[in-house]
């Protein structure tokens, strides 16, 4: 028995160890369990255990909407497609040709309501008038601007009212205001005559300041008119001397006009007036640097220191005014 050797074989070990892993094996086994179709690595599987992929479930998952609507799929008919196109296409023609057609409707309506809609029609009752006076009557003004009436406010030109009015003889301004929705008002500045045309039958012409004949309103008084003589009126309208005479008389200020006792006009250049009887005789030359002249005329008449005993002042030559 003493020279006997125990040998510990494998067979002794391995029953120890063996429960061991097993025991692990099932507590990892009962903590994880396999789900359905799986298999450890290295474990055989079997193909039938295998389990299968739902495309329709999946396809369904994948087009459902925030809202769990179900939208469109990926994959559909072409046909459907182009049928489905079709309709949203003819869906864009019409609603393009609503908008279209309500546009211009809208279009139409505002044309009819800017310019012949009795809205802003000018109708004579909506036109005033102001600023005649003996030698231009509010009826010749009414006559050039009742030409608007019937037409909308909008089409009614100013400047072409106000150019036929200057055209009137005694019209030295005219204005003309829209007021919406249909009235117009018509203001004129109308002078008397610059002049009166005494012809050699002693008849009177009175003119304006352009050589344009005045037409009396009535039986109206010329008194503080100036008067210049001349043979023949119309010879007398086409004499340059004369239209340079009336272009003075014109434009000098009425605390003179009223002065003058005569005119002469021997040549454009030596237009005279006679003022207070004779007592000074102003001596203008032409119609140039007019303004200045009436300041250099106004301030030595006026002042005795200037004037003192002389009677006639020629200022042709406004610069250098001569007294006599």
């Amino acid at each position: 028995m003493a020279g006997r050797r125990v040998v510990s074989g494998a067979a002794d070990r391995k029953p120890a160890v063996a429960p061991a892993r097993s025991a692990r094996s099932v507590r990892s086994t009962e903590s994880s369990p396999k789900r359905s179709g799986q298999s450890d690595p290295g474990e055989f599987v079997d193909v039938r255990r295998l389990q299968g992929e739902d495309l329709v479930a999946k396809t369904l998952n994948q087009t459902r909407g925030p809202l769990g609507v179900v939208t469109r799929p990926k994959v559909v008919d072409f046909r459907a497609r182009l049928k489905e196109r079709r309709k949203a296409t003819a869906r864009v023609i019409l609603l393009r040709a609503v908008v279209i057609t309500a546009a211009l409707a809208a279009v139409a309506a505002l044309v009819w309501l800017l310019f012949f809609s009795p809205v802003f029609r000018l109708e004579t009752g909506g036109i005033q008038v102001s600023g005649g006076n003996e030698w231009v009557s509010e009826e010749q003004i009414m006559q050039i601007a009742g030409k608007q009436t019937g037409k909308s406010l909008l089409l009614v030109s100013s400047d072409d009212v106000i150019d036929q009015l200057d055209d009137i003889p005694g019209v030295t301004e005219a204005k003309v205001s829209k007021q919406f929705p249909n009235r117009l008002r018509v203001t004129v500045r109308a002078q008397r005559p610059a002049a009166m045309l005494r012809a050699s039958d002693g008849s009177m012409t009175a003119v304006d300041s352009k050589g344009r004949v005045l037409n009396s309103v009535g039986n109206v008084s010329v008194e503080g008119i100036p008067v210049v003589d001349v043979g023949d009126v119309d010879q007398g309208l086409s004499d340059q001397a004369v239209h340079e005479t009336l272009s003075i008389l014109g434009r000098l200020d009425e605390s003179i006009r009223q002065r003058i006792s005569s005119v002469s006009a021997q040549t454009q250049d030596s237009i005279t007036t006679v003022l207070d009887g004779g007592n000074y005789t102003i001596v203008w030359g032409d119609s140039s640097d007019l303004k200045l002249k009436k300041a250099v005329v106004d301030k030595i008449i006026n002042d005795p220191n200037v004037i003192g005993d002389k009677h006639q002042v020629d200022v042709s030559a406004p610069l250098r005014p001569i007294i006599k």
